[in-house]
């Protein structure tokens, strides 16, 4: 691919992975013909994609110095970019991990060169931070906390909206529809997309960027074509999220402080956390549980896959997942949170791998099909960079340990002791609630 040559794309998909993708296309490519397709219409008050939320936190905070890397490139972005730069809130985070993670983090800051105001302190020290917000959280396990002020929290939906009218304005062509299948000719090759009411849509390079849709969206196009299925590489799964809408009754420390990420060792999943929302005075909360869907295929394969509701039956939250999310906020707020109101629940549907890595890979099952999603619950952060990366994948530049990393063929790891991996059915939860 050069400039001379674009090509056409049809990029599935307008959340963090197909609109940072559309976005750097076309600003590379402007010549090139860039179709980004989304169920969705582009200005759509709410989304069923995880990239659609109301607020999303910015780190560079990983035990894996890769990541942490791309965690400070693209921090930058948001912090210098007039594109990014009105959504993005530096209000610092503040982590309680009993895994070590601390020490990594600032291990990994000192590797880099990083500057950055970032701390590993022992559990009393951290108390003292932040006016004492969190002095009575749960800190059983805990021997040091990340206290990071260089991080911070963006307004999700907002960002994605302004950033896909940029893509649209440069050019690109934004088409609401719900994609049923691929299209494959003779030879296996992928030549482009249906639609549900029956258009083609066609391109010499297929992208998709559907998230926890992609197992399905691959056994419906082909169901006798395994070599496309997903198999274990991705698996639809969701967390339980609410707004917590404070407005004036509360001190505005909770809605203007930092966010808030705790990974007490407990037997109900991963992390919980807190992230505040300064200009709707609000804290956002998800919970800890992580769940999939299982389901079985028409084609007779079962696999986990969001609701077959329009929007995912995301907002039909049992009850037992509202008091996982309640849960986060005793554990963090203990008696300052007793009082907090807590409104819209909402099921966040994303594409996790065994990993947690991204991928970003030509299918190696058809020709001009590419994949380039699998947020795995940490991948929003990137939204500005993460597209650059995909374009490198389609010009065959990406760096090779990065192709590695990001392979659609790579070796799977055990999920055996995988905290992240969800073990719990969402039927289970809504039997619960039926009592």
């Amino acid at each position: 691919m050069s400039p001379a040559t674009p090509g056409s794309y049809v990029i599935v998909g307008a959340g963090v992975f197909g609109t940072s993708t559309a976005l750097h296309l076309i600003r590379k490519y402007p010549n090139a013909h860039i179709t980004l397709i989304d169920r969705n219409a582009f200005d759509a008050p709410t989304k069923v994609a995880a990239s659609w939320d109301w607020n999303k936190v910015i780190r560079s905070d990983y035990n894996d110095i890769g990541y942490t890397a791309m965690g400070l490139e693209a921090r930058d972005v948001w912090l210098n970019d007039p594109l990014w730069s009105p959504f993005y809130h530096e209000s610092g985070i503040y982590w309680i991990s009993a895994t070590g993670f601390a020490q990594q983090v600032v291990e990994n800051f000192k590797r880099l060169g990083a500057t950055a105001e970032l701390y590993s302190l022992g559990v009393d020290e951290a108390r003292k931070q932040y006016s004492g917000m969190f002095d009575n959280a749960n800190y059983t396990g805990i021997k040091d906390v990340l206290v990071n002020k260089s991080s911070g929290w963006a307004a999700a939906k907002d960002a994605l909206q302004k950033v896909l009218e940029a893509a649209i304005q440069l050019g690109i062509n934004y088409v609401e529809a719900e994609v049923s299948s691929l299209e494959f000719d003779d030879r296996g090759t992928c030549t482009g997309v249906k639609t549900s009411s029956g258009r083609s849509l066609k391109a010499s390079r297929i992208i998709l960027s559907t998230g926890a849709f992609t197992p399905k969206l691959l056994v419906d196009s082909a169901p006798e074509r395994t070599e496309l299925h997903a198999g274990g590489r991705i698996i639809a799964a969701a967390v339980t999220e609410a707004t917590s809408r404070l407005g004036d009754d509360f001190s505005s420390k909770f809605y203007n402080g930092p966010v808030c990420i705790q990974e007490v060792p407990q037997a109900r999943g991963a992390s919980n956390g807190a992230v505040p929302h300064l200009q709707d005075k609000m804290v956002k909360f998800w919970g800890q549980h992580i769940l999939k869907n299982t389901q079985q295929h028409p084609s007779g394969l079962e696999f986990s896959m969001p609701p077959q509701k329009v929007d995912y039956a995301q907002w039909d939250v049992p009850e037992s997942l509202k008091d996982d999310v309640r849960y986060a906020n005793t554990a963090i707020f203990a008696e300052q949170g007793e009082n907090f109101p807590m409104d819209q629940f909402r099921l966040c549907w994303e594409a996790l791998t065994p990993s947690q890595d991204f991928i970003i890979s030509p299918h190696p099952g058809s020709k001009n099909l590419y994949i380039a999603t699998c947020g795995s619950f940490h991948g929003w952060k990137f939204f500005p960079i993460i597209g650059k990366y995909v374009v490198q994948m389609l010009e065959q530049t990406l760096d090779k340990s990065l192709q590695t990393k990001w392979a659609w063929d790579r070796e799977l790891p055990s999920t055996d002791h995988n905290t992240v991996w969800p073990r719990t059915e969402l039927r289970d939860f809504v039997k619960e609630n039926r009592g």
